[in-house]
């Protein structure tokens, strides 16, 4: 089984930065796109960042500028730094890779999340 463990989450104040961590392990063949989503309380799952194994990335409007997503392949790790965090970034943070434990076997995997609060 493969597994994602998310890290770094935390309280801030508005204006600080936060930078969350993601490990994948388990049965890992190669892994294709990572992402963070996030999910504000009263809200549904949106997609903040994504980058593909070769280093594209995409961001939601509301964080591009701010947030920087990153990845280290040797680690099977993918990265979020996040500045000039904002009240309204608060939510639980939820890594999500596109794994493959063979080269014909792959699933949308998740990690369980982990809390960013930004206060003002």
């Amino acid at each position: 089984q493969v597994q994602l463990v998310e890290s770094g989450g935390g309280l801030v104040q508005a204006g600080g930065s936060l930078r969350l961590s993601c490990a994948a392990s388990g049965s890992i063949f190669r892994i294709n796109t990572m992402g963070w989503y996030r999910q504000a309380p009263g809200k549904q799952r949106e997609l903040v960042a994504r980058i593909t194994s070769s280093g594209n990335t995409n961001y939601a409007d509301s964080v591009k500028g701010r947030f920087t997503i990153s990845r280290d392949n040797a680690k099977n790790t993918v990265y979020l730094q996040m500045n000039s965090l904002k009240p309204e970034d608060t939510a639980v943070y939820y890594c999500n890779a596109v794994v493959y434990s063979s080269a014909y076997i792959s699933g949308d995997v998740w990690g369980r999340g982990t809390q960013v609060t930004v206060s003002s």
